[in-house]
Parts: structure tokens; sequence; C-alpha cells
């Protein structure tokens, strides 16, 4: 396992998949960093030499916004939305779906377990 900016990623997968295991690269960043590094995107990361690694982390840690930073700055700006009292941080702050689904059906993931809400009886006469 090789580690880079506190994450293992697996060593019998190409470089170009794993580096995807860091939080905030995907697979179109991950080229672009094995390109510029000048590694080849299928060469397994246990074929990396020490100075490869070095230079890919150097890379990422130099022009990447990743994992502890990229996630504080995404709950920042989600909660700007809540204090500026937008739509969308209204969504937020109610944990329902913020771009627009229906919630009649679905948005159980947002809206979380069904809450049964009990029929009012009829009075008897």
């Amino acid at each position: 396992m090789a580690r880079i900016l506190g994450v293992d990623i697996p060593d019998n997968k190409q470089g170009r998949i794993a580096l995807t295991y860091i939080y905030g690269i995907g697979r179109s960043s991950a080229l672009k960093i094995l390109e510029k590094v000048g590694v080849d995107p299928t060469k397994k990361v246990k074929d990396w030499t020490d100075e490869e690694s070095v230079a890919i982390r150097n890379e990422i840690t130099s022009n990447y916004k990743v994992e502890g930073e990229l996630k504080s700055e995404v709950q920042l700006n989600i909660k700007r939305l809540m204090d500026i009292g937008c739509y969308r941080g209204l969504r937020h702050r109610k944990g329902l779906p913020v771009r627009g689904q229906r919630t009649r059906t679905n948005a159980r993931t947002r809206k979380g377990k069904r809450k049964t809400v009990a029929n009012k009886k009829k009075a008897t006469k």
C-alpha cells in the first residue's frame, strides 16, 4: 500500500484508478496529475519508484485541494448558505433535497426513514 496525503491507495490497481481513492481527485484529475508528472497512467502503483510517488505527492499538495481541506471548505459553503437563509440553505437545514428533486415520493436518502402518520378515527354516534 502506497500512502499519499494520509490515504492508503491500493498497490494492485493502475495509477489512474488508485489516485481516485483520495477525496477530491476523480478520474480526469488523476490522469492530469500522472500526465504532468510523467508517469504512465496504466502503470500499477506497486511498480512506481520512490521518485515517482514523491513527484505525485508534491503535484497533489501544490495544485489540488483534497481530503480535510476540501471537506471543510464544502461544509463552510453549506453553512454560509444556511446563514444567509437562501432557498438552498433552508433545504439543507430541513434535510430535504436541495436540487429540485420531487419529495412526494422518493427522496428517502435525504428525508430518512418513513414516519407513519396515523389516520383520525371517525366519531361514532
